[in-house]
């Protein structure tokens, strides 16, 4: 594979490239987002680029952060959160002065035209196309998916659907939406018996494995849809992949000869001591009781399947930029799509960089790369 030249220098006066990396949010994947924050910004050499680092808070507060990647590390058990006590940061078309910051009381004043937009949130508000279409609006380049296609990959309802028209396969599910739980629970439940169990009930619209619950028993649904609920009014239920292998593959777009490329392929395991029944949120970010075989073990044609579905995915959606896809491997060898992620967990432990790594793109150059795809393509329709 060849590895990617970085971008040249464009807006900066010292001929830098001005990158403002977006991080926070009003999700529940807040602290993830920054611990994908840090790790970025201290990958983007100071030399090549102008960082400026905007948090948004939980609240939806626009701030300039501190550029020191130290301040957002896991401290006592707890992941780290935007400070909400720095200058509010307005973004604004290049024409009418780019980024500009205030502090409380005072006259705002231009940082000035940033050249692109790094958005490393995850979940809703950021990851679903709300802050794509923003930035759409104010005619900035970003990277990543579009609109559209970051809002498909975050909603698993219509993501399965667009699958399903596709024809890729998949597990059967069941969508519970907010009306339907409310007042005809009778009805909901005897949606999801049509599915076996054990099933799996989650958010419609989050990440990271917050407010997912595996059900085991009839009596256990209602309160598993409530704490997915917790997360997100509507929930999808899945059928349980029974003995399936939990694999991810990487996908970017625009390497080489310019058509999206796959990455070797990685398997999750999870230690059985572990008391985890499943890739949940403790096992992925807190007990390190997850895993990463990389590349997996499985056999050629395998591997070679699941990373041309990979990134017919990817094309399925409209993709851009990046995105891991994941998969489960039956004991019969099916390969089945689990789910696409349009901004995947970006630290260097995380499974889509480490994948790249395998591949031979280290992380400054997958970096490097999702920034020149973004700065080569315009905003707009395209």
């Amino acid at each position: 594979m060849t590895v990617p030249e970085p971008p040249a220098g464009r807006a900066g006066a010292d001929g830098r490239i001005r990158v403002a990396v977006v991080f926070g949010g009003r999700s529940s994947e807040h602290g993830v987002s920054c611990l994908t924050a840090a790790d970025v910004i201290s990958a983007l050499d100071p030399t090549r680029y102008d960082v400026v680092p905007v948090g948004i808070t939980r609240s939806g507060r626009w701030v300039l952060e501190s550029a020191d990647p130290h301040r957002f590390a896991i401290a006592g058990g707890r992941l780290p959160e935007v400070d909400d006590g720095g200058a509010t940061v307005a973004l604004r078309p290049p024409r009418e002065g780019g980024l500009v910051v205030s502090e409380p009381g005072e006259v705002p004043r231009a940082l000035g035209e940033v050249d692109v937009v790094l958005p490393l949130l995850h979940g809703p508000w950021g990851e679903d196309g709300t802050l794509q279409g923003m930035l759409e609006i104010a005619e900035v380049r970003y990277a990543g998916a579009g609109v559209l296609a970051s809002a498909i990959g975050m909603d698993k309802e219509f993501m399965k659907l667009a699958f399903a028209a596709a024809g890729i396969p998949q597990l059967p599910y069941v969508v519970l939406r907010p009306r339907q739980w409310e007042r005809f629970r009778d009805q909901a439940r005897a949606q999801v018996a049509t599915l076996d169990l054990p099933v799996f009930v989650k958010p419609a619209r989050a990440g990271s494995s917050f407010g997912i619950s595996r059900v085991d028993r009839p009596g256990d649904l209602d309160a598993a849809v409530e704490a997915a609920r917790e997360h997100d009014p509507k929930v999808l239920v899945e059928a349980a992949a029974l003995k399936a292998r939990e694999v991810e593959c990487g996908v970017l777009g625009g390497l080489d000869d310019d058509s999206p490329v796959a990455s070797v392929v990685g398997e999750i395991t999870i230690d059985p001591g572990s008391g985890h029944t499943f890739y949940d949120f403790e096992a992925k970010y807190v007990d390190g009781t997850a895993a990463l075989q990389i590349p997996a073990d499985i056999p050629v044609e395998t591997a070679a399947r699941v990373r041309a579905l990979a990134v017919e995915v990817f094309d399925v959606i409209g993709a851009e930029g990046l995105a891991r896809v994941d998969f489960f491997l039956q004991p019969d060898g099916a390969v089945l799509v689990n789910e696409v992620n349009t901004m995947p967990g970006f630290t260097p432990t995380s499974m889509f960089p480490r994948l790249w790594a395998a591949t031979g793109l280290a992380y400054p150059d997958l970096v490097d790369r999702l920034l020149g795809l973004a700065l080569e393509r315009g905003t707009g329709l395209r």
